[in-house]
């Protein structure tokens, strides 16, 4: 039985190189070849390989986002010019990973610990969502946010976004013309999105201060903030101080 594989990358001396190592492996099948994440998404969607060799630095969403919203996750083999914080991420967490240009040894390397889990049937899924959680502890400001709904992928310019509320082990993100829903706690988006931009004016709520039109005393030491498209949100005293040091006011 042959170990069916898609390789995702938008380099092509990184997919000719991959190809040729392969030439003579009887026991790997190429499916297809994807040179960014959403054709790799689809393809994997369409295909459900065994194995994808992954770049991790992509246009459009890149190998960790695609991670976020791919289900079932196949094992994973990295791929990867020099990233400090992404290196240490896979050691930490026992992912294999190939930095890029790698050779014929350290590629073999990696394709035999995969067969090793393959004939174990241990899968990669502890390791990689500890990866993944890995990456949200880094320091890393995020300028887009992908998510999946139903079988659509959207990718959020952080400037889209008006505000983002908490609900559980979710986050509703807002914007003017759509609510979508990512699993992840407020925490998370309050670290790694600009705070110049967004404040945390509620337990609750983060707001876009690009979409804010006024603020205005809604009970005592209680604030409600108006948006530019008249949606209303309430924030808290500390939300208000916040507000006032950041706008100057």
């Amino acid at each position: 039985m042959k170990i069916r594989t898609i390789i995702i990358d938008d380099e092509q001396p990184a997919i000719d190189l991959i190809i040729k190592y392969l030439e003579s492996n009887e026991t790997i099948e190429i499916l297809t070849v994807c040179r960014d994440g959403f054709s790799g998404l689809k393809a994997c969607t369409e295909y459900k390989p065994d194995l994808i060799f992954l770049d991790v630095q992509m246009p459009r969403i890149n190998g960790f986002e695609l991670l976020e919203v791919l289900e079932p996750v196949p094992y994973v083999i990295f791929t990867t010019a020099f990233d400090e914080y992404a290196l240490k991420a896979f050691e930490a967490n026992a992912v294999d990973y190939l930095l890029k240009p790698f050779g014929r040894d350290r590629f073999f390397e990696a394709v035999e610990k995969v067969f090793k889990r393959m004939h174990f049937n241990s899968d990669n899924t502890t390791e990689i969502n500890s990866l993944m959680l890995s990456r949200q502890n880094m320091n890393e400001q995020l300028n887009r946010i992908v998510v999946k709904t139903g079988s659509n992928i959207h990718v959020i310019s952080i400037e889209e976004i008006m505000y983002l509320e908490a609900d559980g082990d979710y986050v509703h993100i807002y914007t003017e013309n759509n609510r979508f829903l990512k699993e992840n706690t407020l925490k998370y988006y309050e670290t790694h999105l600009d705070s110049e931009q967004f404040i945390r004016i509620h337990r609750s709520r983060i707001l876009n201060i690009n979409f804010l039109d006024k603020i205005e005393l809604y009970e005592k030491e209680s604030y409600v903030v108006h948006l530019k498209n008249n949606k209303m949100l309430k924030t808290s005293l500390s939300g208000y101080k916040l507000l006032k040091n950041k706008l100057g006011f």
